[in-house]
């Protein structure tokens, strides 16, 4: 959510990437692409944006805990024009924190994969928050640490390691894993312990995936700070005071992104594909 540039605000943010719909199907293929934390924010754009950039036979599995909101976007996706020419759109409503979760959405994702198929990206952007009103010294339980772990960094592993090992490598086939990160994975945020051991695990965690698996695509993308729910919680929760002046006056300065954008500078990554592979890019970068 918040980016490695995060504190100066450049004009470019207000770049809007629309390119031609043609080059994405060219480039991304006949997609199978999993999408968790997709029923708003970030993941919402990003289904949205993806949607319009497959060719026809591609599949969207759209996964979250909030099951009104995933279905309403799921309608607009299969009403859309590409849900028109044939893009199949498939709804889980999951916990990916806990194990039936991803067996629900692994199962989506094997009822909605054809043969046909010539790129599985999965794009792990389910995160939480976690409690910002309080100092690292208060997190004394033991079950509290380990319940936004599993959410945050246990289920975003063992998602990749299933979606992999469904969809192994074969000839005609390209897998890319997309981490949503943030400059907490490389920064350390006053009252943010939660959030930013989560984000630092996870940008390590892909960057192991990339040794070790050379022919999928790995990238770890900060997209900024967003206008999003998170950031009204930053802005009202934050303990630490000059934490929380800082977020208060980029909203006030006009300086938070919209999920349009940054999602627009992701797309271009994915396009390009120029990036080195576990790479963590931040979206001020491009």
């Amino acid at each position: 959510m918040w980016s490695s540039s995060g504190l100066k605000f450049e004009a470019s943010l207000t770049f809007v990437c629309q390119i031609n719909v043609t080059v994405y199907e060219t480039l991304l293929g006949r997609v199978l692409c999993i999408i968790t934390g997709a029923s708003r924010g970030f993941g919402r754009t990003v289904a949205r944006e993806v949607s319009r950039l497959v060719k026809p036979g591609s599949a969207i599995v759209l996964a979250a805990r909030s099951g009104d909101d995933l279905r309403a976007l799921r309608t607009e996706l299969t009403e859309s024009e590409a849900g028109r020419a044939g893009l199949r759109v498939e709804s889980v409503v999951a916990d990916v924190g806990q194990t039936e979760g991803l067996d629900g959405i692994i199962g989506a994702a094997k009822e909605a994969f054809t043969e046909e198929v010539d790129h599985v990206i999965l794009v792990n952007n389910a995160a939480s928050l976690g409690d910002v009103s309080r100092f690292t010294t208060s997190f004394t339980d033991l079950a509290e640490v380990d319940a936004y772990l599993s959410l945050n960094v246990s289920s975003c592993l063992c998602l990749t390691a299933r979606t992999l090992r469904t969809f192994p490598q074969r000839p005609g086939l390209r897998r890319t894993v997309v981490n949503i990160s943030s400059l907490c994975a490389l920064k350390p945020f006053s009252s943010w312990a939660l959030y930013c051991t989560g984000k630092a695990a996870r940008d390590m965690m892909f960057k192991v995936l990339a040794l070790e698996e050379p022919d999928v695509r790995v990238l770890s993308y900060s997209p900024g700070p967003l206008d999003t729910a998170m950031q009204e919680e930053a802005r009202s929760r934050t303990a630490d005071p000059s934490i929380r002046k800082l977020f208060c006056d980029h909203f006030s300065e006009g300086k938070l992104l919209t999920c349009e954008a940054s999602c627009a500078k992701l797309m271009k990554l994915l396009l390009e594909d120029g990036y080195a592979s576990g790479a963590h890019v931040d979206v001020y970068d491009l």
